[in-house]
């Protein structure tokens, strides 16, 4: 069975998980999901890699169990350290390890090195492991700081930690808000099941009618982008800020709604994002479970340390009270972007795209705002006026841009080659002559295109008012079951399964 959620194996095994769920005794529920969940690892491919997850469920487990039995200072900050010792190093040999080695490789080659220095490892990373291993930290973490009740139950932290709908592209969870409704009976609600298949629904339209669409521009474009200079690199990145965010928050969509047709609600991950006016709201819409989690479990605490204490005293005493508390802020967030960077792929153009490029925004936004309020004061320009919203929303979403060309490139010399040959003068050649079908799609599968992104702006503009969910649910049923058919059959007649149908991959489940 492939592991994404749109192949035709996985769908039937949903159907048949969603109509035993509610057959058997709701007390035994939690104990099917995990069993479903398990059998959901082993049935997608190399099953033993199963052994990672249950390994860091068995080090978390036995922190929480010391630190349930113990008020003991130092025996439960011991337990603490052993099992973040225990998680973060399998995340790093898993992950992390290649990066180190290839970033020697690149040193000693640019000192005049000749072959690899280190060799990198094999290593297979299994699914979902960043999205486990976070929302398995911050649970530790919580009951250390006495803000979680410790699970007692070894099973019901599996299940946790493994739960299928989430572990192949999060939400990153939080056990204090989401974990007990696991464990909790849920009898069959018809508005929930429905209202979950639903935004199933909305999740392959996106997936599979956009993100795969778009993907066959970009692929067209970042695969050659030696033969392209201006317009078509920038339509090609676009298609990727398009392709990336109907991928991921499609599989979201997915996701939150078969956890909410068992009866369980999951963190949104998604806001809107591209409405953003800044970076920092930006970042409060995308990926929104991470962001959390980052502030949370990292900045925060990084500011209490010793370090950025004493460090923030000195820069108070130097630069004055605002102005060093902003400075030492800064710092930190260097050290949180950097977490993010690395957090999404071990090579330095995620550290670079995914991260640093951020703050660098979010710290040159911060400094520069009073000068630009300044000048809207003399221009006498009103900055809550809707053309200036719509200019930010647009700068932003450039700058995003930028950023997605360091996550799509093979490497950060790549992404800087493309960056420069899109500011050269635009060549449109080829472009209108042929219906942009030099950039892999022909007039009728733009236009599908089109139309599909137009539909979802429309959707997502009303989506900030209400749930569109809520607003077709008060329409008569003729009127509901058309709606909902049609983007059915809209999704199934139109989704772009390529000359040979192989299950649309969600590009986060390697993260």
């Amino acid at each position: 069975m492939q592991a994404t959620f749109t192949s035709f194996y996985f769908l039937c095994f949903f159907t048949g998980i969603l109509i035993l769920y509610y057959l058997i005794p709701k007390k035994t529920q939690w104990v099917f999901l995990l069993f479903a969940s398990i059998a959901y690892y082993l049935l997608t491919g190399n099953g033993i890699l199963i052994l990672y997850p249950l390994a860091a469920c068995a080090a978390a487990y036995a922190g929480i169990r010391v630190m349930a039995v113990t008020q003991d200072g130092r025996k439960r900050r011991c337990a603490l350290f052993w099992v973040a010792a225990v998680l973060i190093g399998i995340l790093v040999l898993l992950k992390y390890v290649n990066f180190a080695v290839n970033t020697v490789n690149g040193i000693a080659f640019l000192c005049g090195a000749e072959g690899n220095v280190m060799e990198g490892l094999g290593w297979m990373a299994p699914l979902g492991l960043s999205f486990y291993m976070l929302s398995i930290l911050g649970y530790v973490i919580d009951v250390y700081n006495g803000i979680a009740a410790p699970q007692k139950n070894y099973g019901k932290l599996v299940l946790y930690g493994l739960y299928f709908p989430s572990v192949l592209s999060g939400p990153i969870l939080r056990y204090r808000e989401d974990g007990e409704q696991f464990f909790a009976p849920h009898p069959f609600c018809y508005r929930q099941v429905t209202f979950g298949l639903q935004r199933m629904v909305w999740g392959f339209f996106k997936t599979l009618v956009i993100s795969e669409r778009m993907n066959v521009v970009v692929n067209t474009v970042y695969d050659n982008y030696g033969a392209y200079r201006g317009l078509p690199l920038w339509i090609a990145t676009v298609c990727f800020a398009f392709q990336l965010y109907t991928n991921f928050s499609g599989g979201m969509d997915i996701a939150l709604g078969m956890s909410q047709a068992f009866g369980i609600k999951l963190p949104e991950n998604f806001e809107t994002p591209f409405f953003s006016k800044n970076i920092s709201e930006y970042w409060r819409r995308w990926h929104i479970s991470l962001g959390v989690w980052m502030k949370e479990y990292v900045f925060y605490p990084l500011l209490r340390t010793q370090v950025f204490t004493g460090l923030g005293k000195k820069l108070k005493d130097r630069f004055g009270k605002k102005r060093g508390k902003q400075y030492n802020t800064f710092l930190a967030m260097f050290v949180l972007w950097f977490t993010v960077g690395i957090w999404h792929g071990g090579d330095w153009k995620f550290v670079i795209g995914s991260g640093l490029l951020h703050w660098f925004y979010i710290v040159s936004g911060e400094l520069l705002t009073p000068f630009f309020d300044r000048c809207m004061e003399k221009c006498n320009i009103n900055p809550k006026s809707r053309w200036v919203d719509a200019f930010r929303i647009l700068r932003t979403f450039f700058l995003v841009n930028i950023g997605f060309v360091f996550f799509r490139a093979d490497s950060v010399s790549s992404a800087l080659c493309i960056l420069k040959e899109s500011i050269v003068p635009w060549h449109t050649e080829g472009l209108l002559d042929g219906a942009f079908s030099v950039l892999g799609m022909d007039l009728i599968e733009w236009t599908i295109g089109v139309v599909s992104l137009l539909l979802l702006f429309v959707v997502s503009f009303l989506q900030q008012k209400q749930d569109v969910r809520e607003r077709i649910e008060k329409k008569k049923l003729p009127v509901r079951f058309a709606i909902w058919y049609a983007l059915l059959f809209y999704t199934i007649l139109l989704g772009y399964y390529g000359p040979e149908y192989s299950a649309a991959e969600f590009i986060y489940q390697g993260f």
